[in-house]
Parts: structure tokens; C-alpha cells; sequence
């Protein structure tokens, strides 16, 4: 599969991290981005000018909502393979502002998903999410489980993700993997992830809100083992399931060369404890404020890897404190005080 990557996203958290380990291994980057004020552009600038020195990475400010700029684009590269992770992110915001939501993620994945069916893309790897289990009480959430009951808007549209991108599979014989994200942390965070907004008011001597009363759980997963497994999976695309049964179908494969896996630390962690750890790293403590739980937020994730460890080998590992610590140096170098 020689030829050029697309990442879209590669401004973002986790395709920075990913267009990385690409470049570093040799791949030839087509990265898109456009660099929207959801957070703090300048965060998005430095992420990117990581990626701008090499001379196999090329960038363009482009949105993929734009249809005929998409197109285009997709025509001109001509990539091989197609890292999707432009979304327009975030529960709670999907509540105030959906159709950013409808843009970013239904019309630009149908963008994306009809270039890689014109270009003949070998495989079409997707940011997909933990949000899609919604009201599932039965934990670990597996991919074998019904998503039939998403409980935010972000999260429907990554639902319809899934089953959009299967059409294509179905249709077109379009290799197509989605990976559901259980809360990624690490250096080059999203402000809007409670790691930062809880790193940034401690060490300003603020109070931090806590919802939840600080009981909600989530498989808190370090980005380095997230772009370990993204590669992995990206490297094997997506194939039919030979034991695939349709009267009795498992949602996570299909009779068509279609994939979805989570991608979890498979230890979910209390976010009382969560500040804990970050507590430690900062070498204070946190004063607290503790609040119920939003709208449109789950109480708990916890992710069965076993399928993506069957299919890649590999299980994200990476402890809590110590991903942490990580994020906490990275932070306090990047925003000096």
C-alpha cells in the first residue's frame, strides 16, 4: 500500500500524534485541517508547526463539509489510505451548537466517504467513539453490544458514522475500520478535556467543578497507546468476516470488509481518582467543587479490547498516574509560568 496518507484533523489531538508516527516511519502525510476557534487556534498552530518541518508532510486549511474542495483534493493526492479524525468534537457543545455537529460530521464524513470511493482508497480508518454505547448500563461496553441509544448529539452523529461507512463497505468494497475512542488524555490535549481544564485552574489557584460529584468513570486512555493501535489497525484493513451470521449479526463485523474495535485502557478509573493523580503530579491539592452530572453525559465507559487485541495485537497499557505525570511536564512546559 505505497502512496500518500490523508489525515484529516492533523491540527488535532490525535492526528498530530498520529501524522507523527507516520513521517517518523517513513510515509509520505497529505494533512487537512481547518484550524476552527472550537478551542484555541494557536494550540492548533503549534501542533502543526510539529508537523511542517518534514519534507514528506504537506498541508492544506480545508474543511471537509467543502464538498468540491474535498473532491478536489482527493483527486489531486490521490492517497492510498485515509485517516479520518476531523470531527467537530465534544458532548456537551453538541447540545449548544448542533449544526456544527451536522456539518463536520455527517456531511464531511459523506464527503470523505465518497472521495475515497472515487479514488479506489485501500482502506478508510474513522474516528468513531465511546459515546455511540449512550444508555448501556452493561459494562465493559463491547462492540458485540446494540448502540441504538445515544444520549447526546455528538454521539448520534457518530453512530450514523458507523453505519454510513458500512453502506460503502457493503456498496463499493470500500475497506472501511472505525475505532471507538474511549477519553483520550496526554501532552497536546484538548483544552476542553477535564485534564486541562483541571490542570490549568490548579495551578492558577482556582476551584475546579467536578460533576458527577466526582463518581462518574471513564477508561481514561493515554494518546501514545492510541496512535500505537490507530497505525496498527490502519496497517491491516478492514476484511469481511468469514464467520459473519446474519440471523444472528455481530455489529462490530459484517459480511462486508467492514471493522469496528474500541481502543480503551480497559481500566476504568473514578474521576475522583483521576484528580488524584493529578493532585500528585502538580504536588497540590485541588479545591473541589462538586456538581450533578450534565446533560448528555454518560456516568461510566470501560472498554473490551480483547477484539482489537485479536485483530492488531495489541491492547492499550499505559497507567493512569503515569500518563498524567506525562501530560502535567508537557503542560507546564508548554505554558510556562
Amino acid at each position: 500500500m505505497n502512496g500518500p496518507i490523508l489525515v484529516t484533523g492533523c491540527a488535532g489531538f490525535v492526528g498530530m500524534h498520529c501524522a507523527e508516527r507516520l513521517l517518523a516511519r517513513g510515509e509520505t502525510v497529505v494533512g487537512i485541517d481547518n484550524l476552527n476557534a472550537y478551542y484555541d487556534p494557536a494550540l492548533k498552530e503549534a501542533r502543526l508547526a510539529r508537523l511542517t518541518p518534514h519534507p514528506r508532510f504537506s498541508f492544506e486549511r480545508l474543511d471537509v463539509a467543502d464538498r468540491a474542495s474535498l473532491a478536489a483534493l482527493f483527486a489531486r493526492v490521490r492517497p492510498v489510505r485515509v485517516l479520518h479524525l476531523a470531527a467537530q468534537a465534544g458532548v456537551r457543545y453538541s447540545l449548544e451548537q448542533p449544526d456544527d455537529y451536522t456539518d463536520s460530521n455527517l456531511l464531511g464524513f459523506a464527503n470523505i466517504l465518497q472521495g475515497c470511493r472515487t479514488q479506489g482508497v485501500a482502506h478508510l480508518v474513522f474516528a468513531s467513539s465511546s459515546s455511540v454505547y449512550g444508555g448501556n448500563a452493561k459494562l465493559p461496553f463491547c462492540e458485540r453490544d446494540a448502540v441504538d441509544h445515544p444520549i447526546s448529539y455528538y454521539a448520534a452523529t457518530k453512530k450514523a458514522n458507523e453505519v454510513m461507512a458500512h453502506t460503502y463497505a457493503h456498496l463499493y468494497g470500500l475497506p472501511t475500520t472505525g475505532l471507538r475512542f474511549f477519553t483520550v488524555y496526554g501532552p497536546w490535549g484538548r483544552p476542553d478535556m477535564a485534564l486541562f481544564k483541571f490542570t490549568r485552574a490548579m495551578l492558577a489557584g482556582e476551584t475546579i467543578e467536578v460533576y458527577g460529584n466526582g463518581q462518574l468513570v471513564r477508561d481514561f486512555t493515554y494518546i501514545d497507546d492510541i496512535a500505537e493501535g490507530v497505525l496498527r489497525v490502519l496497517d491491516k484493513p478492514a476484511t469481511p468476516d468469514p464467520g459473519y451470521d446474519p440471523l444472528a449479526p455481530n455489529p462490530g463485523t459484517s459480511s462486508a470488509p467492514y471493522r469496528i474495535f474500541n481502543i480503551g485502557n480497559s481500566a476504568p478509573t473514578v474521576l475522583m481518582n483521576y484528580i488524584t493523580a493529578l493532585e500528585e503530579a502538580l504536588g497540590r491539592p485541588a479545591d473541589k467543587r462538586l456538581l450533578p452530572i450534565q446533560p448528555g453525559d454518560m456516568h461510566s465507559t470501560a472498554a473490551d479490547c480483547s477484539a482489537l487485541a485479536a485483530w492488531v495485537g495489541f491492547a492499550p497499557s499505559t497507567p493512569v498516574h503515569e500518563g498524567v505525570a506525562r501530560f502535567v511536564d508537557w503542560y507546564r512546559n508548554f505554558y510556562p509560568a
